[in-house]
């Protein structure tokens, strides 16, 4: 942050020299640097959303911005699949025959796929001072300044659509906990004994996202003759499952539905975001010279890789790995991208 607000610093100096070049009169000096002489009104448009910004030189080297830009809510479809147990080879059976299963006992029909939809929710507040070192008739500038918002900068959860398939998750898996810790069903009431192997064997049920980065997949330890070892409190001894090749195999990251029945993720980025770019004004119409158009093009600082927060806390850009499907290519992209691009095109009418 320091280095942001020295550089916005550093250019506002450069400025200094170029006004101790101008020698005008009086009469000149008073007319060319009275502050806040003119007022434009402009839109915008780019990477930072629609948005309305108010302009005022001070003289011939600078001029003070200040604006307010929303994101359209523009929906992004996503698609997850549904996993049962660890095998996602033998999963695909798994499901279908624990569906017909639920199906009939609860009426909810489920589906092996899950839609969720993105949506971004940002807006800012931002003020810049825009310095032309080669004067204002020359156009080209530089910009230091920032952007003011929620830390909430995007959303995504399931559609309508998916709640069944997402209900008959959570009621599976509140039946394998029950069976799990040998708790009955209801009240006094269990399950046949063969029903609860069958469930045993088959595992939770989820949403495959991707693999943890730092937990790996553990089994009990055994002898020689295959029986589990105890520790002296009697506890099984655990030990990590190893590939073919030795490696330690990473745990999957099973997403389940809250207890409101729904999955959701947002990401979060800093409130206040420093901005430092250039920029280009010019009248778009010799003959209307209130008229102009410009464009800005530079980097908001948002603090470092965005958060990615799911609905049970995970952080899929820094505790998950291997993220599948489309999904995965946005958080890679996210993950990539430490500041945020901004380019956008300017329209401006000046008032007075």
């Amino acid at each position: 942050m320091k280095r942001f607000l020295g550089l916005a610093c550093v250019l506002c100096l450069v400025a200094v020299p170029a006004f101790s070049q101008i020698s005008p009169s009086q009469e000149e000096f008073k007319t060319t640097f009275k502050a806040f002489n003119q007022l434009d009104l402009g839109v915008t448009l780019g990477s930072t959303g629609v948005g309305v910004e108010l302009a005022s030189p001070i003289g011939e080297y600078l001029q003070l911005r200040a604006g307010f830009s929303v994101m359209p809510r523009i929906h992004y479809p996503l698609h997850f699949h549904v996993q049962v147990g660890d095998d996602p080879e033998a999963s695909s059976s798994k499901f279908n025959s624990l569906a017909s299963k639920l199906e009939n006992y609860t009426g909810f029909k489920a589906d092996d796929e899950v839609e969720v939809t993105g949506v971004p929710t940002y807006y800012n507040f931002n003020a810049m001072i825009d310095i032309y070192p080669f004067k204002r008739s020359k156009h080209w500038r530089l910009t230091a300044g920032f952007y003011l918002g929620p830390e909430k900068v995007a959303k995504a959860y399931n559609v309508t659509e998916a709640m069944p398939s997402l209900l008959a998750v959570g009621i599976y898996n509140r039946i394998y906990e029950k069976v799990f810790n040998y708790e009955p069903i209801y009240k006094n009431i269990g399950l046949p004994p063969e029903y609860e192997e069958k469930i045993l064997n088959y595992g939770r049920m989820g949403i495959h996202v991707g693999d943890f980065i730092d937990r790996y997949v553990m089994v009990n330890s055994v002898d020689e003759e295959g029986y589990w070892i105890y520790d002296d409190d009697n506890n099984p001894i655990m030990e990590y499952k190893l590939d073919a090749n030795g490696n330690k195999i990473p745990q999957p990251y099973m997403m389940e539905p809250g207890e409101d029945g729904m999955v959701k993720a947002s990401i979060f980025v800093n409130r206040f975001k420093p901005y430092v770019g250039f920029g280009y004004d010019g009248q778009l119409s010799k003959q209307y010279d209130r008229m102009k158009i410009g464009f800005d093009c530079g980097v908001m600082f948002w603090g470092g890789v965005p958060q990615i927060i799911t609905h049970d806390g995970t952080d899929l850009a820094r505790d998950v790995d291997n993220i599948k499907g489309k999904v995965g290519t946005y958080v890679d992209v996210i993950k990539k991208f430490k500041v945020f691009p901004v380019l956008n095109l300017r329209l401006a009418y000046t008032l007075f």
